[in-house]
């Protein structure tokens, strides 16, 4: 018997070598990779999820080497797990190793970046139980950062190569843990229109978007690092790549790191501020906002040398149920907080509905070294005023220096335009502007300056239930700290500095 055995378990462990797998383990060493950052190796790496895939799933090594890779294509019930001293490097367009981008046969409301899926260095649509692991690296190499081929109609079209890292599309149960990304192309991370994601002790360090979470539900982002000097870190949206209104929601964000360094010096912890240019580094819901954002929470986040937090609603859809908890902030660029509504309406031409923002709680918040060009900013519109947003136990210290004049000047409304504070210019008030509103309460609210500031600390404009107490800043003599025009149903309490406001005072 034993005699007659003998061949057969020669030709099972034959079968097992050839393919690779042993214990639904498939190493892509067995499928040809090379690992010596010359030949290309994305093609075994495929074979490899290729088999595993036929056998039902499995996980798919990628052991310590160096693997110059095109598209990698995802499968449902996957693991792809790069080992410690594993690298992967995005080829170099000439080597047309990319994807072409799919078609797109509808109208596009969003940049291509978006839009497109297979243009991507690893890339899935429509799976299941897909989760990339492990301590390796992924730079992205020869990714474009571009998002549009201004010479291809509709604006937004292909850029006809490669431009994101990770990009997963109708996805459901995906695991995304541990890994480093650098040098990420226009998106590090992007989720579209998925179910249940969780992205937990990454790094990112990259030109562009760190992680999009774009029409997804019941995501978490925990304990990650992601510094993104170009662009945003963290970015929610809700755009209309799905070619419906979809909304985020049950969203998390939590124990994060959000920076604008140079790219690349928190990868190897110099951690060197970048020059302040467009906006970089922040945590921003928007600002694609088609389908809106319902049920999220922000909480235990730490911002270094970037913008602050943003809630921009612009393109029509419902902001609501948003929960801000402790946060801090060091050497803040631009604003801390800002939170708005538009009319961009970046949708079907026959989108007019505009967007709102309610019931948004923000509390614990310490921001220090806060740019002069403006602090808190709540703005609505006059069709849609932005309602019931609380802020409690915030400490702000700003760098001042504002002047006079500009403190007299005329705030435009955002209208239709991008929604960037450095686009509308210096704000009128330093501390807290507010504008189209509706239950707005403001609670142990601090301000300091470190030089004096010669703007009002606070404007009100048009708003409809003001609750203020405990709000302490610093005076400046000859400067009248709080200006508001048009303001009704007015509460003052535990504010020494502003007792003689009520309802008779307010300025015409």
């Amino acid at each position: 018997m034993k005699k007659r055995m003998l061949p057969v378990l020669c030709l099972l462990l034959l079968y097992v070598g050839v393919n690779g797998q042993k214990d639904g383990l498939y190493s892509v060493r067995d499928f040809g990779a090379k690992g010596d950052g010359i030949h290309l190796d994305s093609r075994a790496i495929n074979l490899a999820i290729q088999a595993a895939a036929k056998a039902g799933g499995g996980k798919i090594i990628i052991p310590a080497g160096t693997y110059l890779c095109g598209s990698i294509h995802l499968e449902s019930r996957i693991t792809l797990e790069l080992a410690e001293g594993a690298l992967l490097i995005g080829a170099p367009p000439g080597l047309k190793a990319y994807d072409p981008a799919e078609k797109f046969p509808f109208p596009q409301y969003q940049d291509g970046g978006h839009t497109f899926f297979h243009n991507s260095l690893i890339w899935g649509v429509d799976l299941q139980d897909v989760s990339i692991v492990g301590h390796g690296r992924i730079n992205g190499g020869g990714l474009t950062a571009r998002d549009k081929d201004y010479s291809a109609p509709p604006d937004g079209g292909s850029i006809g190569t490669a431009d994101k890292t990770i990009a997963l599309k109708l996805c459901k149960r995906v695991l995304i843990e541990g890994i480093t990304i650098y040098h990420c192309g226009h998106f590090g991370i992007l989720v579209t229109g998925c179910d249940q994601v969780t992205l937990d002790h990454l790094l990112i360090d990259t030109n562009r978007d760190g992680i999009d979470i774009d029409g997804c539900s019941n995501t978490v982002v925990n304990n990650c690092d992601v510094n993104s000097p170009n662009d945003d870190a963290i970015c929610p949206k809700s755009s209309f790549a799905l070619n419906r209104n979809q909304v985020t929601q049950n969203l998390v964000i939590t124990n994060c790191r959000v920076s604008a360094y140079k790219e690349g010096t928190l990868l190897d912890g110099t951690c060197v501020p970048q020059k302040k240019g467009w906006s970089g580094g922040r945590i921003k819901f928007g600002t694609e906002s088609n389908g809106g954002f319902r049920n999220c929470v922000v909480s235990n986040c730490i911002f270094r040398s970037c913008d602050g937090l943003a809630l921009e609603e612009v393109d029509g859809g419902l902001m609501e149920n948003i929960v801000v908890d402790n946060l801090t902030m060091e050497d803040v660029r631009d604003y801390p907080i800002y939170i708005t509504v538009g009319t961009r309406n970046r949708g079907p031409r026959d989108s007019t509905q505009i967007g709102q923002i309610r019931n948004v709680f923000i509390s614990n918040v310490i921001a220090t070294g806060v740019d002069s060009l403006s602090g808190i900013q709540i703005t609505g519109t006059r069709e849609s005023k932005v309602e019931n947003i609380h802020l409690r136990d915030i400490f702000l210290s700003f760098k001042g220096g504002g002047s006079q004049s500009a403190g007299e000047k005329v705030f435009p409304e955002l209208g239709n335009h991008y929604p960037e504070p450095v686009l509308l210019g210096e704000n009128p008030a330093y501390g807290i502007f507010i504008r189209h509103a509706r239950d707005i309460y403001l609670d142990d609210i601090v301000l300091k300056t470190q030089k004096p500031d010669y703007r009002p600390v606070m404007i009100g404009n048009d708003v409809e239930g003001l609750t203020i107490q405990g709000f302490k800043f610093n005076p400046v003599p000859g400067v009248e700290p709080v200006m508001l025009r048009d303001v009704h149903h007015l509460s003052v309490s535990l504010s020494p500095m502003l007792d003689r406001l009520d309802s008779t005072e307010l300025r015409p």
